[in-house]
């Protein structure tokens, strides 16, 4: 079974993509250069937004994630895995995270990326002010 939302977030000057286990997607309009897991701005949607069939396909045990970022001809794809843990009620931001640590901001845990490991040609394009970053998640009840 595949469900999958579709959002549209948006770039900053002080995006650096640069945290090792995390990127963050937020609501927030506003960026430090302190915010260096934050890959996106101004996001249409937040945890808390995301459709209630996905967020139950999201916590069946075995289910697999898969993001797609998308900027100016520049596509990022990370996998990652849903959890029957994952609470997903953030009204702020959406994390992904390589480790399994839970709060109420992750979207997925066990991720191939965090922000660090995007293609620096893409981080480039995110970094503009108010590049458009279309998003899409994607959630398999199995392997992909």
């Amino acid at each position: 079974m595949l469900l999958k939302e579709e959002f549209k977030a948006y770039g900053h000057r002080l995006i650096s993509a640069l945290h090792p286990t995390t990127f963050e997607i937020t609501k927030e309009s506003h960026l430090t250069k302190r915010g260096d897991c934050i890959i996106a701005i101004k996001s249409e949607k937040a945890c808390l937004d995301l459709d209630l069939e996905l967020k139950k396909l999201i916590r069946n045990e075995g289910s697999r994630i898969r993001i797609i970022l998308c900027c100016e001809g520049y596509i990022e794809e990370i996998e990652a895995s849903g959890s029957p843990y994952l609470l997903l009620t953030n009204p702020v931001s959406i994390v992904v995270r390589k480790s399994k640590y839970i709060d109420d901001r992750t979207l997925a845990i066990l991720s191939n990326k965090a922000a660090r490991d995007l293609d620096r040609k893409f981080v480039k394009e995110i970094s503009k002010d108010e590049a458009v970053i279309e998003i899409t998640i994607e959630v398999y009840n199995e392997k992909v």
